[in-house]
């Protein structure tokens, strides 16, 4: 049998390990989708650890599908699974892993190519339960609630095992979504949900029926160190340096404003160094190189001694992120022993009075510092991540950048001559885009001819600079990316709107009935409704509204405490999970 899923025939796409197999017989049958193309989904850890769980339950079997390659003609229709071939109405649930707002479009490509009605409220019973998770549903659903039958507010190892035991029951359709609605914490179902609108357009309410809860709690594990998430597929066929990922954690104490992974995973958890040691010896069966994956990878405790061990057993590790104000000396040389040849900070702005606004806690000594220390140790080639657009930013702030480029360039430059070789330092330049519950929410997104310019201010600024390679993001990306970030109910037009134009956002911005700025480009009141205020993410409202004003004056937060802390009202909502 053979059908194109990309640009490999099932018989050639390369080989996997690790992929699990069940009979259908008596089981829950649910395709597990990931909403882009195949060698971006297939080292996504979220969407692995969900493929595993859901195959780890006697009940379950679990089939991947990912969306066809954009550069082939018009794909065969109708989608189906990478095990064993099958159409995607031919299971019971059809499950989406959503990491990124940009992928909402492919979800509804994904349904058309299926046959399945993009609407819940024009399915029939035969049709798929179409449901969704992860980070992008968990932030802000309602863009998407019109195509979603449910959506998993929170993480998958807390949700996905009750879930799975309620539907068992067999229970018909809407007696199902009135228990799950009512009975499991984090679960979402948009049908129970209505919205109304003020004069000015403004988000008026958000109504409830009777069977669902007024807030929809967000559920997450208290303890990771009962669970692993590393890579469960490997294949040779991946969209990244390593083709097996451990995460070592989730969430950050660092309390950036910008940055919704550190306010939405409160309170950071961390794995202990054994089960992260039993990870390494797993990945070492599939390659001698590994990455770390996490919000903070630098703040996990025992990093040293994991370093250590990944060098004792010949395994060479790549990081998705360092602190700079982290890398003292013993770590820098566990990263040089264990084979690290690229370390990447993230400075975020140039300017010191940007950093205290965001919050970032670095100064320009800690960059300085720790480019130094890195490459003297052998490292030879850094990746430094900058932002244009933050709040209150000036022409001064973005010139900022590039001086810290030229400086950290110079110590580069110094300390890479003794070893007779000059590595590269890439600089990745991307736009500001405000997201839901963080401390930033209320602000605009700024202007794309803004945008632009400050981008061609530090692509300037850099040209002619040699051994560094400059990286910017589309400010048109971004601009989608915040209007599906940040947009209620109505926005699901416009995302029907760009399906039909086969993603010309252009054309379908252009004939949407709203202005798309009135969820991009506008400042919002502390005090006004916004569309994702029915989800409780843990952190009060309080406490980003305090952030809010300290950005606005220039005041740093310090970190969070992670334990005994009730400042930001996260701790003690994972007591009650």
């Amino acid at each position: 049998m053979k059908f194109r899923t990309g640009k490999h025939t099932r018989e050639s796409r390369p080989a996997e390990t690790g992929v699990i197999r069940k009979p259908w017989q008596d089981r829950i049958a649910v395709a597990l989708i990931f909403p882009n193309t195949y060698p971006v989904g297939i080292t996504n850890l979220g969407f692995q650890s969900v493929y595993r769980l859901l195959n780890e339950m006697d009940s379950v079997v679990c089939e991947r599908a990912f969306l066809p390659e954009k550069n082939l003609p018009a794909p065969v229709r109708p989608l189906r699974t990478e095990e064993s071939g099958r159409i995607l109405t031919e299971f019971e649930i059809v499950a989406f892993s959503v990491s990124f707002e940009n992928d909402y479009l492919h979800i509804l490509t994904i349904l058309d190519l299926a046959g399945i009605p993009l609407r819940s409220k024009h399915r029939k019973r035969f049709h798929p339960l179409v449901i969704a998770g992860g980070v992008a549903c968990w932030l802000n659903p309602e863009p998407l609630a019109p195509f979603l039958d449910i959506a998993f507010i929170g993480e998958a190892e807390a949700l996905l095992p009750p879930f799975i035991q309620s539907y068992m029951k067999g229970a018909e359709r809407s007696v199902f979504f009135e228990t799950i609605a009512a009975e499991i914490p984090g679960v979402y179902v948009p049908a129970f949900y209505q919205t109304n609108y003020n004069p000015d357009g403004s988000l008026a309410a958000t109504w409830h029926s009777a069977d669902a809860p007024g807030s929809v709690r967000r559920v997450i594990v208290p303890d990771l160190t009962r669970s692993v998430t590393c890579t469960t597929v490997v294949s040779s066929h991946t969209a990244f340096d390593s083709p097996f990922l451990i995460e070592i954690g989730r969430g950050c104490s660092r309390g950036c404003r910008f940055c919704s992974a550190g306010f939405i995973y409160r309170p950071p958890r961390f794995r202990d160094i054994s089960s992260l040691v039993d990870c390494l010896a797993k990945g070492k069966k599939v390659t001698d190189r590994i990455g770390l994956v996490g919000a903070a990878v630098s703040d996990l405790p025992g990093l040293e001694s994991l370093c250590h061990q990944a060098a004792k057993m010949g395994v060479s590790l790549a990081f998705s992120s360092l602190r700079a104000d982290a890398l003292n000396g013993k770590l820098i040389g566990a990263l040089a022993d264990s084979g690290v040849q690229t370390a990447t900070i993230a400075p975020d702005a140039g300017s010191e009075r940007m950093r205290r606004v965001i919050n970032k806690g670095l100064t320009e000594k800690d960059i300085l510092n720790s480019t130094e220390a890195l490459v003297a140790a052998g490292i030879a080639n850094l990746k430094l991540y900058f932002m244009v657009g933050l709040p209150w930013e000036t022409d001064t702030d973005v010139n900022a950048i590039v001086t810290l480029i030229e400086r950290i360039k110079k110590v580069f430059l110094r300390e890479s001559r003794p070893w007779g070789r000059m590595g590269t330092i890439t600089v990745s330049l991307n736009c500001f885009v405000p997201k839901p519950f963080t401390p930033f929410q209320w602000v605009a997104m700024e202007d794309l001819s803004l945008l632009k310019k400050k981008i061609m201010m530090v692509r300037k600024g850099l040209g002619g600079i040699p051994n560094i390679v400059f990286r910017s993001e589309s400010p048109r990306q971004a601009y989608v990316q915040a209007l599906l970030a940040r947009g209620d109910r109505r926005v699901s037009l416009a995302l029907i709107n760009a399906h039909r134009h086969h993603g010309n956002w252009s054309r379908a911005l252009a004939e949407t009935d709203f202005d798309p700025n009135y969820f991009v480009s506008r400042w919002r009141d502390v005090n006004e409704r916004l569309p994702w205020d029915f989800i409780d993410a843990g952190v009060s409202k309080d406490f980003l509204i305090k952030e809010y004003k300290k950005a606005l004056q220039e005041f740093p937060s310090s970190p969070c405490p992670i334990e005994h802390c009730t400042r930001c009202g996260a701790c003690p909502s994972i007591k009650n999970t």
